[in-house]
Parts: structure tokens; C-alpha cells; sequence
């Protein structure tokens, strides 16, 4: 191995293994019985793209979220990063929020760890939720999406009863995500769009 080699391979492994540490630091939050759910979606568009849409322009999931009125950057960076916060509010009032922060990422593959920090009139264990965010690319234009969701409801007992609402919330986001990566049209809960639009991404 040459030594420009050899600083490549040093890079690459550094950066894995700032990753493994972020993750395994996040992880020590998660220390009580949770649900996982998987949503994923093919979307006919680059990895790159869905990748910059999705995770780097964090702040603003109201763009294609049909179950968020607004989003907006919090605190830290004002794009996706480790340390980015932003808040998603789930009425127009405000009341109902979700505040989220960026725990880890690995642009290299293309995976996210975000985290629910604060929760607003919403049954959620702040301390025992996070998501992962990825995008594969499919090597023939197309790339696939998914949200890999780890939550506990408080109280407790809600966890298994909010299963169902979480996977429909979470399927039909990689839709309005689809419609808004190959359209330009945002969809969210303030213009109220998403059911029209549906029935085109059953």
C-alpha cells in the first residue's frame, strides 16, 4: 500500500469509526423497552438528491411531510449536520410539536441518526425514541428511502397502540417525499394538498 493509500484508508476508517462512536453514545439513551417500524420507498431520482432533500435540507421536512403545518431550524447548523435541531409542528396552533436533533450521521453511506429531544401534547418517551434515516442507491437512477423508527409511548401502555398510526404517518412522508423530489410541489399539513394527491402513490 502506497503511502497516498494508506491516508485514504486511515481517512475512511476515522470517519467509520466517529460515526460507530456518535451512535454508540446515542444509543445509551435508549435503554428501556421499545417498537420498531421500517418504512421504505423506491424513488425515481438519484440517491443524492433524495439524500440532500431528506437529511441535508433538515429544517425543512414541511416541504414534503403531509402531517407537518411547519418546520424550521432550531439550534446549530442551519443544515444537516451533527448537532442541527429542528422543531415539526403537528397543528396550526403549534401546541402539538416534535423538537429533533441530529445525533450522528455517515454521508458516505448515506444514514442519519435523528432524535426526538422535546415532545409538545404529544405521548412520546423522549428518551427511548430516535429514527434512522437512509438512502440507497439502486445503481440504475432510481435510489431507496427509508425511516427505520424506534419509539416508546408514555405512558407505556400507548407504545403497541400508536404502532399503526406511526407506519401510516411514516409510509405516506416517503410518498409526499417521492411527489416533492420529482415535482417541486410541497406538500404538508398547511395547504392541505396531501389528499389529492394521494391517490397517485397508492
Amino acid at each position: 500500500m502506497t503511502y497516498l493509500q494508506s491516508i485514504f484508508a486511515f481517512g475512511f476508517l476515522a470517519l467509520g469509526l466517529s460515526f460507530f462512536a456518535q451512535s454508540a453514545q446515542a444509543q445509551e439513551r435508549m435503554s428501556k423497552k421499545y417498537i420498531t417500524i421500517l418504512a421504505e420507498r423506491v424513488i425515481n431520482a438519484p440517491a443524492a438528491k433524495v439524500w440532500e432533500i431528506m437529511v441535508l435540507d433538515y429544517g425543512r421536512i414541511s416541504n414534503f411531510s403531509p402531517f407537518i403545518y411547519t418546520s424550521d431550524y432550531e439550534n446549530g447548523s442551519l443544515k444537516g449536520e451533527v448537532g442541527a435541531e429542528r422543531k415539526c409542528h403537528f397543528n396550526e396552533s403549534g401546541s402539538r410539536f416534535a423538537h429533533e436533533k441530529i445525533l450522528a450521521i455517515d454521508a458516505e453511506n448515506m444514514v442519519m441518526q435523528n432524535a426526538v429531544v422535546e415532545a409538545g401534547k404529544l405521548p412520546m418517551d423522549t428518551q427511548n425514541s430516535q429514527a434512522f434515516y437512509r438512502v440507497k442507491d439502486n445503481g440504475d437512477g432510481t435510489c431507496t428511502a427509508s425511516y427505520e423508527f424506534q419509539f416508546r409511548a408514555k405512558p407505556a401502555f400507548m407504545t403497541k397502540l400508536m404502532r399503526s398510526s406511526f407506519q401510516k404517518q411514516l409510509d405516506e412522508t416517503l410518498m409526499g417525499l417521492d411527489h416533492y423530489v420529482r415535482t417541486g410541489e410541497v406538500v404538508n399539513a398547511q395547504i392541505g394538498n396531501w389528499k389529492s394527491l394521494r391517490a397517485q402513490y397508492d
